[in-house]
């Protein structure tokens, strides 16, 4: 399984319009950092992406993307969903499922109207079938599997709202399956909820929302995000959804210092950047 982070920044990306900073005037390409999202391949061939932000076309250019088996959402904020009528020339061949919780389906739908009208012809539309995620009992969530990927959604608290990470296997038998290795996406997440954790497991990868080392209303700081990443056990965490408060180095040397002065072993940590590919 490869896994490609398409875009690492916050919702005004990086560099910000109309701002002269240190970080969006920097020469370094790791600093320029593209609306969140993730890119999941198979070793079948099975092609998937976590989020649509406004830059998904210019994204999927980057990295070669030629097909798509499905989308899932985080949810329906214009940085994560925005981009979605680009899916137009990879849905020509047959329709592509949107997974996402009911609140983002409603907002797709009103968003996206045109989708499901009949309107002339020109322009086109994707060819896309939302497709609800929901949990059939209390605690409970029902994966999605595209060929040998399993996608399985994780409720996640985003200040108020109620979103959902999503934990990506290939193969293994079950999605608490922890003789697997796994990676799990959690992007705009400020807590988790104790009932989330038995389905997160122990990944492998985990790529968490890191805002900035300022505490914030509906994101992990650095330290909270670092903090999360040791109490799941995962053995590689990259920070995601970045403002441009600090540069690449300036987080990896953040990093760094957290791991030293915890003398933690067998762990890596540091930020992710836009066409970071990772492999599992």
């Amino acid at each position: 399984m490869k896994l490609i982070v398409l875009g690492s920044g916050t919702s005004h990306g990086i560099p910000v319009l109309g701002c002269d900073c240190a970080v969006c005037r920097s020469p370094d390409p790791k600093d320029k950092r593209m609306r969140a999202s993730l890119y999941i391949e198979g070793n079948s061939g099975e092609a998937a992406v976590i989020d649509t932000g406004p830059e998904f076309r210019l994204q999927a250019l980057r990295a070669g993307i030629r097909r798509l088996d499905a989308v899932f959402l985080t949810h329906a904020h214009a940085d994560h969903l925005h981009g979605l009528d680009d899916v137009r020339p990879l849905s020509q061949e047959k329709p592509l499922p949107v997974y996402c919780d009911r609140p983002a389906l409603e907002e797709l739908k009103e968003r996206f109207s045109y989708v499901f009208k009949i309107t002339q012809r020109g322009g086109g539309k994707p060819n896309i079938i939302p497709a609800e995620i929901a949990a059939p009992a209390p605690g409970v969530w029902i994966a999605v599997n595209i060929g040998n990927l399993r996608l399985s959604p994780i409720p996640v608290k985003h200040g108020a709202l109620d979103i959902l990470g999503w934990r990506i296997d290939e193969g293994g038998s079950s999605q608490a399956d922890d003789s697997t290795r796994t990676a799990v996406y959690l992007t705009d997440t400020s807590a988790i909820p104790d009932t989330s954790l038995p389905l997160i497991g122990s990944p492998e990868i985990l790529i968490i929302d890191g805002l900035r080392t300022k505490p914030h209303e509906t994101h992990f700081n650095f330290e909270q995000a670092l903090h999360t990443a040791l109490g799941l056990g995962a053995k590689q965490v990259f920070l995601t959804h970045i403002c441009h408060d600090y540069t690449h180095q300036k987080i990896e040397e953040y990093c760094r210092n957290f791991m030293q002065e915890r003398e933690l072993k067998g762990i890596s940590m540091g930020p992710a950047f836009d066409g970071l590919e990772l492999e599992l």
